[in-house]
């Protein structure tokens, strides 16, 4: 099996490094020239890819405008496998959709990454025990599915958990965007000056995302903007909840909506599969 993985930052090079760790051969592209200089240079890669034609299949991990655009504008072998990673799936999905194509289409969204960025950064074990997000609909060539389950597990995830685009969006509008969203305006408060000194893990949990590239995610959040204002609503009717109830000076009412939470909490710490979620453990 020929593997090509097309963008090589943090993950694009994990998966390199991963698929490699498996024993299998690896080549890989970006637009940039050093990053796939760097992966050659310290056995991330075998080789550079230029003609994509010639690969079984090829794992796209770039931003999303990146991501669309190389999918529709470059040649891939009949019967291929294109799989991204990209953060979002529907709109990916709907433009691979547009027109007629001769290879297989795949959505993968790997929940594992970090606060850094960059093919230096990437490392083999960064998908061990996680969970891959497998996106397909009635389209999908199921030998093509089956592939991507294989790879998945070499890749040393946990989990595989199966669903729509759609379900993808909006579980992700959720457990990723309204996260990344709350630490950039957690931080926008006249007291992050000079507050280092007073800060403990808990502030470090709220912050580590506040610095992620704007770029790549100001794109994320308008692909996907009905989903994460649907969330970012629903806290902001929350935070609304807990003022109110300490304006109020209320205790009782104050402990009943904080006991809430944490019950709700308490009760979502297991992978349980819902009707249109498959999950599969892995280890």
């Amino acid at each position: 099996m020929k593997i090509c993985v097309a963008g090589l930052g943090i993950i694009g090079g994990s998966v390199c490094m991963s698929l490699k760790r498996a024993g299998y051969a690896v080549d890989g592209y970006d637009i940039s020239q050093l990053p796939p200089t760097y992966a050659l240079n310290n056995g991330i890669i075998d080789n550079v890819a230029s003609e994509f034609h010639k690969y079984d299949i090829v794992f796209v991990a770039m931003p999303f405008k990146a991501t669309v655009d190389f999918i529709l504008n470059n040649g891939f072998k009949d019967g291929a496998i294109v799989s991204d990673i990209c953060g979002v799936k529907k709109p990916i999905e709907n433009a691979v959709s547009k027109s007629a194509r001769n290879f297989n289409y795949v959505g993968c969204h790997p929940m594992a990454g970090k606060e850094v960025s960059g093919i230096k950064n990437a490392c083999a074990d960064l998908f061990d025990g996680r969970s891959m997000v497998i996106t397909s609909n009635k389209d999908t060539d199921p030998a093509a599915l089956d592939t991507v389950r294989a790879l998945t597990k070499d890749m040393g995830f946990g989990y595989i958990v199966e669903c729509s685009a759609e379900t993808h969006d909006r579980k992700i509008a959720y457990t990723s965007q309204l996260a990344h969203v709350v630490s950039n305006a957690y931080v926008k408060d006249v007291d992050l000056d000079d507050c280092l000194g007073f800060t403990g893990g808990s502030f470090q949990d709220m912050t580590r995302i506040a610095g992620v590239d704007e770029a790549v995610w100001a794109t994320l959040y308008l692909e996907n903007a009905e989903n994460l204002n649907e969330k970012i609503s629903s806290l902001i009717s929350s935070l609304a909840e807990i003022r109110d109830a300490i304006s109020s000076g209320n205790e009782e009412e104050l402990k009943k909506i904080l006991a809430r939470g944490r019950v709700l909490f308490d009760g979502s710490k297991k992978i349980n599969g819902k009707k249109d979620i498959f999950v599969q453990k892995l280890r």
